[in-house]
């Protein structure tokens, strides 16, 4: 499913990145300024061919080598005309923006050894899938500083159906390949574009600092194994707003590395704004955070969001050995639409990347707060289960209205602590205390939400 593109005047520009740092409020409220490139070359120069049957690897890597020389000189774009335009993965460069026209679709190759392998990221430690190195993601780029993947509703299709029967056979040496990801790089937007297909990720910014993705859309299989929507790893200043996601796993999943890796690395997923979105999951949820989440995730704002056919809508995960934490969190202005689960904190899910881990590294998840949110066709509200040695705190409710069938458990809480006003159906006893240092807790981040959505 196509989405309409909603800024037109990417037409005639490719775009430069800038954020103006006097603006304050939301991650989403900084303004990026546009910037024409002074220079600008079609694939066709560098002999592509876009019948969708010829290999164009060489042609991209050609043409982006030689916009390098235009780094110094305000940047540059490379422009992909209408086709089919079949190639393997391919690095961008610094000051520069891919632009899809209308009709113009990217296809990633069904022959695995067209896709590069890459070691894997250090706060992974390995494959996310299997050990060892991974492949290379489609459309990639490391220690970048401006950099733009749009278009006028172009398409990147990675032609994942047989990444997916690779998995689920377990016939694969290595971790699937994602859509588009950047490791380590600063200003970077994603936008005006149709993503179809994913091997597993769509969008992954990793290690990444000021980061729009805006006005996409995503479209995956239900039945696709573990394909995810957009992964914030380690990243901070991200912005994810008006767009389509619907995908068989996880629409958007917020993540900072797995166990001893994690922790070493040490780097947060933080200060992330999500709004405007339309989102379904079919085995997944439509929004969560982590399991792998041993840098911690923190400020997070989520809000203006629809969730429906979906498995789950928005969930929490985590287990023994993570260490990290996930704290400072606020999804407010939600609607549910047939969901299996509402909402969900877990604190046994997710599995070790070796027998490495820490058991005694637990995860501290803390001030959590769901505000005006309306459901309809749910199966069951929530499931919050921390942990004994590590109980879940401040988990706020406010102005929470499910409808629920009489006949079914609303929720099942254990080992958490937390504080509730305006909820039905009724919480458990566990989110009613009104006494608790939660219920201040949760009051002054609801105060703490409206002075910064207000400015």
């Amino acid at each position: 499913m196509k989405m309409p593109v909603a800024l037109l005047l990417l037409l005639a520009l490719s775009i430069a990145v800038r954020i103006d740092a006097e603006e304050s409020g939301g991650v989403c409220d900084y303004k990026p300024s546009l910037k024409p490139r002074p220079h600008s070359v079609s694939i066709l120069e560098f002999g592509a061919v876009g019948d969708g049957k010829t290999l164009n690897t060489l042609a991209f890597q050609n043409a982006i080598f030689y916009l390098k020389s235009f780094t110094d000189k305000g940047g540059a774009q490379l422009y992909v005309p209408p086709g089919k335009w079949l190639t393997g993965s391919f690095s961008l460069t610094s000051h520069l923006t891919l632009f899809l026209e209308k009709g113009a679709v990217i296809l990633g190759s069904q022959d695995p050894s067209h896709w590069d392998l890459v070691n894997p990221l250090p706060s992974y430690g390995r494959g996310i899938e299997l050990p060892g190195k991974r492949y290379q993601s489609l459309i990639n780029g490391d220690m970048l500083n401006d950099v733009v993947v749009t278009g006028d509703n172009g398409t990147i299709d990675g032609q994942g159906s047989v990444w997916w029967d690779w998995f689920e056979s377990h016939s694969l040496n290595y971790s699937r390949p994602h859509l588009v990801e950047f490791t380590s790089s600063d200003y970077v937007v994603v936008s005006n574009l149709t993503f179809l297909n994913a091997p597993a990720y769509n969008i992954h910014p990793v290690y990444c600092s000021n980061v729009l993705v805006q006005n996409i859309s995503v479209s995956a299989p239900g039945e696709s194994p573990y394909t995810i929507g957009i992964v914030p790893d380690s990243s901070n200043n991200v912005c994810i707003e008006d767009s389509l996601i619907e995908v068989g796993y996880d629409a958007i999943a917020l993540k900072s590395g797995w166990d001893e890796y994690g922790i070493a690395y040490d780097r947060p997923t933080k200060d992330v704004h999500i709004r405007r979105l339309y989102l379904q999951s079919s085995s997944g949820s439509s929004i969560a955070f982590g399991s792998e989440m041993s840098g911690g995730i923190s400020n997070v704002h989520v809000e203006q969001v629809h969730i429906y056919n979906s498995f789950s809508g928005i969930e929490l995960r985590t287990t023994k050995g993570r260490g990290g934490y996930i704290k400072q969190i606020i999804i407010s202005n939600v609607e549910l639409e047939n969901i299996n689960m509402a909402f969900g904190a877990i604190g046994d899910c997710g599995s070790h990347p070796d027998d490495k881990f820490d058991p005694n590294a637990l995860p501290d998840l803390d001030q959590i707060t769901l505000q005006n949110v309306i459901g309809s066709n749910i199966t069951m509200a929530g499931n919050f289960t921390g942990l004994a040695e590590s109980p879940f705190t401040s988990l706020c409710l406010f102005n929470v209205s499910l409808t629920i069938p009489a006949t079914l458990t609303s929720w099942t809480c254990s080992n958490v602590v937390g504080f509730s006003e305006s909820v039905s159906p009724e919480p458990c006893p566990e989110l009613e205390n009104s006494y608790s240092n939660s219920s201040a807790v949760c009051y002054s981040d609801m105060n703490s939400y409206g002075k910064s959505a207000a400015l």
